[in-house]
């Protein structure tokens, strides 16, 4: 399957050499456990506070690609441009311009043309030239730093429940993950394994809320969507299947893995028809489209904006297609180990690169 990406960005299936390039680049900041900015987030976590009275941006973003950036022990905000990462909150110093430090600030209601007027003016003026960094050298973070919610979907994928052998769902089932599962693109996953032996990989769709949400119809609910992203809904199966209730196996430290880009929602047509792969240290083991979906996107957002008011910055993981190691005979499920590299990628957001490592002491 040959599938389409963003201009000038990593490709699907791209060989083991740019693999090694990009976590050579990424190596130094990776190497720390996510929660090693837990100050940074917590100061995030007070900022999206203030902000849950809002409806988010008067105006959506559009034609934009988010990311976000580690710089000094902080998350800061990163747009993608021809000329590299521009580091927005260092564009806004050289230039003498008010900027958003942050993508909470984007998703609570900045000022969307300003926001672009200064991302063209780095990109036209030498003076933002140290704003910029290139792309294999980002060190990126999250690219959604402080969800309220990190909703997930179970089953939402007809060939995957048919691989593990479940009943076909009759609503959407939803778990949810903490925001100490957040992790990044060329960052680390430590594996707990004094508890858990069987880890699995999920490529998923991960969808941004750019507005307040509640009772929304059907019809209307892509209107309230901020943008798309690559996730990886990390399993521990073993203490996934320990109750029956799945949180406990989906939601130790980094294994929530979004980015790195944030693409705003007018870039994709269609978030219905969008190949999903996943690749473990190159070889080729989820390949399949969201078109096979049970509950799509918009049906998704509207029931659970039925039962809970939806936030600017929420994010939903929506579910994994057939592919998993679960899915396997239990004679040829290997299991995930410290030192595979798991790259999920889907077309037009991009590919997002995990490397797994013992449990730390």
């Amino acid at each position: 399957m040959r599938l389409l990406h963003l201009k000038g960005g990593p490709q699907m299936g791209q060989t083991r050499r740019n693999f090694l390039k990009l976590a050579g680049a990424a190596g130094i900041g990776a190497a720390a456990a996510p929660r090693a900015l837990g100050a940074t987030q917590a100061k995030g976590r007070a900022v999206a506070a203030r902000g849950n009275g809002n409806s988010g941006p008067k105006e959506l973003p559009k034609n934009m690609t988010f990311c976000t950036l580690r710089r000094d022990g902080r998350h800061v905000l990163g747009v993608r441009t021809q000329r590299g990462v521009l580091d927005v909150e260092k564009a806004g110093k050289a230039l003498r311009r008010p900027a958003p430090s942050t993508i909470d600030e984007v998703l609570q209601g900045t000022d969307v043309q300003a926001l672009k007027a200064l991302v063209d003016a780095a990109v036209a003026n030498s003076a933002a030239k140290a704003a910029f960094v290139p792309e294999e050298q980002a060190p990126f973070g999250p690219c959604v730093t402080n969800p309220e919610k990190i909703m997930m979907l179970g089953y939402n994928y007809k060939k995957h429940v048919i691989e593990t052998k479940r009943p076909m769902p009759d609503s959407p089932v939803l778990f949810n993950k903490f925001n100490n599962a957040l992790n990044w693109h060329g960052g680390v996953i430590n594996l707990p394994q004094k508890v858990a032996k069987k880890f699995d990989y999920e490529v998923e769709l991960v969808v941004v809320m750019g507005k307040t949400a509640r009772d929304v119809p059907k019809e209307k609910a892509l209107d309230y969507v901020f943008g798309y992203c690559v996730g990886n809904d990390f399993s521990a199966r073993d203490l996934q299947f320990k109750t029956p209730q799945l949180m406990l196996g989906k939601t130790s430290d980094g294994f929530g893995p979004i980015g790195p880009w944030l693409v705003t929602a007018d870039q994709i047509p269609n978030v219905q028809k969008l190949g999903l792969q996943t690749r473990v240290n190159g070889e080729l083991r989820q390949n399949s489209n969201t078109d096979d979906m049970i509950f799509d996107v918009a049906t998704i957002i509207s029931y659970t904006s039925q039962m809970w008011t939806l936030k600017p910055g929420d994010i939903f993981f929506t579910g994994t297609p057939e592919g998993v190691i679960l899915g396997k005979p239990e004679a040829e499920q290997v299991w995930l180990k410290a030192g595979d590299v798991v790259v999920t990628s889907i077309e037009g957001l991009g590919d997002l690169r995990i490397t797994l490592a013992p449990q730390q002491a």
